[in-house]
């Protein structure tokens, strides 16, 4: 048995339909950026690295990788503190750049727009978000996302990147997580 399945609620998207998605993503944003040059994606760690990998390889157009890991959740936090701290900065120069955001999840947005107004001060060429989940009910701050895989209802989820404590990130499907049940219980 795995060791997942007692904390499976139910599979709100499965394996096929996740890539198919990701696929779709990839080619709507070839169309926008096959004009621009300079792309750089940057990955919100950790949860986004999996939605990353996929992604990248279904952009076609030249473009360039960094990552930042940025949290608003404490350790087996289940609800945003509100307070957002930098963990990990980029390592280039973002001046002039065309920036596309690569996140897991959107949540209340706390986050997002913290990073958002951080990475526009850097004065970017320009700046889009692409969120392969977006959890609108849950939406404090108003971000815009240019890109979102998939609208999910106000539930804890995990798989694909998404943790349970930690662990079961690397699932090919994303679960929502039966209510009060903890990886480390």
């Amino acid at each position: 048995m795995h060791s997942y399945l007692p904390f499976i609620e139910e599979i709100l998207i499965d394996e096929e339909t996740l890539q198919a998605r990701i696929e779709a993503l990839g080619a709507q944003i070839n169309a926008d950026y096959s004009h621009m040059s300079d792309l750089l994606l940057i990955c919100v760690l950790k949860g986004g690295v999996l939605f990353l990998t996929d992604l990248m390889r279904h952009i076609h157009v030249p473009h360039a990788i960094d990552f930042m890991a940025i949290s608003s959740y404490g350790p087996g936090a289940r609800e945003s503190s509100g307070i957002v701290r930098i963990d990990l900065d980029l390592r280039q120069n973002v001046e002039g750049r065309n920036l596309l955001i690569v996140e897991d999840i959107v949540d209340t947005g706390t986050t997002l727009a913290y990073l958002r107004r951080l990475l526009l001060a850097r004065n970017p060429a320009s700046l889009r978000i692409c969120a392969l989940l977006s959890k609108p009910s849950r939406r404090l701050t108003d971000i815009p996302i240019d890109y979102v895989g998939f609208e999910i209802p106000d539930k804890f989820v995990f798989g694909y990147g998404l943790d349970l404590d930690e662990l079961y990130r690397n699932l090919p499907f994303i679960a929502a997580v039966k209510p009060g049940m903890y990886a480390h219980s």
